[in-house]
């Protein structure tokens, strides 16, 4: 048996290990009185995992127990989002949810084995984290105005990567199409790295991608900053604007990161995981690295998280159907 179908099975293992099953009604003075699993839907090393982690150790540390990342990737986050939704709501096992598994999924694939609101409670909204625009330096293009214009002059002509189509990098260059009225042509990768390969060598022009993984690239001359997808400028890169302030008012999108729960996990759960996520959160040493890696910290309630997915279903869906948007 190989080592990647090994580690489901020895977390599995490590958790049953840790703790006995847990009862049916559990005091909720003692919680948690075992290890809680947190599922990602993606794999080890990227910007999600990276996210749990630095959250889930200072959980383990705040809660006196350990808090397991349990990676399942696949279908755009669907895949682990359903192992989340059917796990048993005891308050041991939580979901890392994001724009693609909780906002874009729901609109984009038909038998999605999962509901993205009914299947899950809320805890918090942990961070966002806004694109950046980058264009290879052969296109004449240094400004998000500038891009409007050649986008439009030359309909179709123009090429855009993305990490896949309906992931965060795809839809963003959607919702800007629509909203500027220009019309680019997609190019979907199978992941970052060969899609910000033929970026590079100008195989395509422009991307709308992770700042942390655009920017040494543009600090090296090999790609030419345009702009930042979020409400306002980052404190990591506060010398490039906005697509708002830039020249497409009302324009923001970007990744997300938020942590939920099975439907019908007890309430001193949730209130308890969403006291300390907040706390940890806003607290001055993850703010800081966060902000370093270009994302914003946000902290909220659960029925503040709740209403965003909401609202999150509802903007992506007016994007998807406008573009004709369909994934097979």
């Amino acid at each position: 048996m190989t080592a990647v179908l090994m580690r489901p099975l020895m977390l599995a293992a490590a958790l049953m290990a840790i703790s006995p099953v847990a009862q049916a009604a559990e005091d909720p003075a003692k919680y948690p009185s075992k290890a809680i699993r947190w599922i990602v839907p993606f794999p080890p090393g990227g910007g999600n995992d990276t996210i749990a982690r630095l959250i889930g150790q200072q959980m383990a540390t705040a809660l006196g127990q350990q808090v397991l990342i349990d990676n399942r990737p696949g279908a755009a986050g669907a895949l682990g989002a359903q192992v989340a939704a059917t796990s048993p709501a005891d308050g041991y096992t939580i979901f890392l949810a994001g724009v693609g598994s909780h906002g874009l999924n729901p609109n984009l694939r038909k038998k999605l084995p999962y509901d993205a609101v009914r299947d899950f409670d809320a805890i918090s909204l942990i961070a966002s984290a806004p694109l950046l625009v980058v264009v290879h330096p052969s296109l004449p293009v240094r400004n998000v105005k500038e891009l409007i214009a050649l986008a439009k002059s030359k309909p179709g002509v123009i090429n855009y990567a993305s990490n896949g189509t309906g992931g965060s990098s795809h839809m963003a260059v959607e919702l800007f199409d629509m909203m500027a009225g220009t019309r680019m042509t997609h190019v979907p990768y199978k992941g970052l790295a060969p899609a910000l390969t033929d970026l590079m060598s100008g195989e395509v022009q422009v991307m709308f991608s992770s700042a942390v993984a655009m920017l040494p690239q543009v600090k090296a001359g090999r790609l030419r900053a345009v702009a930042m997808t979020g409400s306002k400028r980052s404190a990591a890169i506060p010398d490039i604007p906005t697509v708002a302030e830039a020249g497409l008012k009302g324009y923001e999108t970007g990744s997300w990161y938020g942590a939920v729960a099975p439907a019908g996990t007890p309430k001193h759960a949730i209130d308890r995981l969403s006291v300390e996520i907040i706390r940890i959160t806003k607290s001055p040493a993850i703010t800081n690295k966060l902000v370093e890696e270009a994302v914003i910290p946000v902290g909220s309630t659960p029925a503040e998280f709740g209403a965003y997915i909401k609202s999150e279903i509802a903007r992506w869906g007016k994007v998807i159907k406008s573009g004709g948007i369909k994934v097979e």
